[in-house]
């Protein structure tokens, strides 16, 4: 494992050594000069203190001098010192104070929703890096989580959507045998069969519905596996028999029948289904829809064409998500 690079306060330190340093040579010239001062000509001053507050003489005033402040000039410099150095302490802690603000300041727009850059002072240059990091970290996080729930939400309406066929299927063909008292039993027996399959699809199309409510999809997951193509397509015409027969309608297959191709059976059967879903409930009774395909080297097409139009202006918009001429769809 390697080893973190570790932040780089120079600037920092190099900041709070100078403070630390000009106070302390302050200080120290303070310190100096008091003393200088306490036996020059300050202490003049303080014998003219002494003679005209206390009404003392020349001499009684020298006594005192000497008495009171230069047998204990050494502890008026002491105090003098430890006053310096509680001031210079109170300064840094401000100091630091600052920093410690300016910090609190950045953590609090790293939960704000703001796109504005956090800025602090030019020594903390590398704590103001670190912490525009973490929130452009934490917005990708959010942008990602966002994107993740609207592809769910999408995956959701579309399994809603392709739920709709299979279960017209299985409607439909339920309703033939219901409704044909006279049907021959090979019939019926296919019929069952088309609507227990469809059954099933609707099945695993809900189990499917109920997985991705459940977690947040990053991606979708291909089980690819060699699909017999003729037999999905000649699979789907069936499954549309009857909307087809209540329209009229039919389904004409054109494609070779050793036609394979190695993809996801289920993603492919929703695609198909959803395309001849809407060529079915868009096209005018009695007419055809032909489904054709081939292939071109290692490429497979596939074509599904009906009959209708579709207005120019509206072509730039037909593979939009659900999109329907019909504007009374919301």
């Amino acid at each position: 494992m390697k080893n973190k690079k570790k932040p780089d306060y120079s600037a920092l330190r190099l900041k709070v050594f100078s403070k630390v340093a000009l106070l302390g040579l302050v200080a120290a010239i303070g310190t100096i000069t008091l003393r200088e001062l306490v036996r020059g000509r300050m202490g003049n001053l303080i014998f003219n203190f002494f003679m005209s507050a206390f009404g003392m003489t020349m001499e009684q005033a020298q006594r005192a001098y000497w008495d009171y402040i230069l047998d204990n000039l050494h502890y008026i410099i002491y105090g003098s010192a430890m006053v310096t150095f509680i001031l210079i302490s109170y300064f840094l802690m401000s100091q630091f104070a600052k920093y410690f603000n300016e910090i609190s300041g950045g953590l609090d727009m790293l939960v704000e929703d703001k796109k504005d850059k956090i800025s602090l002072s030019p020594e903390m240059a590398t704590m103001e890096h670190k912490l525009n990091t973490i929130k452009a970290t934490l917005e990708k996080r959010e942008k990602d989580a966002k994107q993740a729930e609207e592809r769910k939400n999408k995956l959701v309406a579309y399994l809603a959507h392709d739920i709709k066929t299979p279960l017209t299927s299985v409607l439909g063909y339920l309703s033939l045998i219901n409704e044909s008292e006279g049907m021959a039993s090979s019939q019926k027996e296919e019929y069952v069969r088309i609507a227990l399959d469809k059954a099933g699809r609707l099945e695993r199309l809900i189990e499917e519905f109920f997985e991705i409510t459940r977690y947040n999809l990053q991606s979708i997951v291909l089980d690819k596996e060699s699909i017999d193509l003729y037999y999905m397509l000649l699979q789907m015409a069936d499954e549309f028999y009857p909307l087809l027969s209540a329209k009229g309608m039919q389904i004409e297959l054109f494609a070779p029948e050793d036609l394979t191709v190695f993809g996801d059976a289920d993603k492919l059967a929703r695609v198909f289904n959803n395309i001849l879903r809407n060529a079915v409930l868009y096209s005018p009774d009695n007419s055809k829809i032909e489904i054709s395909s081939g292939t071109k080297g290692n490429v497979v097409s596939i074509s599904f064409k009906n009959v209708g139009s579709v207005p120019k202006e509206e072509l730039g918009s037909i593979f939009d998500k659900f999109y329907r001429l019909d504007t009374a769809r919301s």
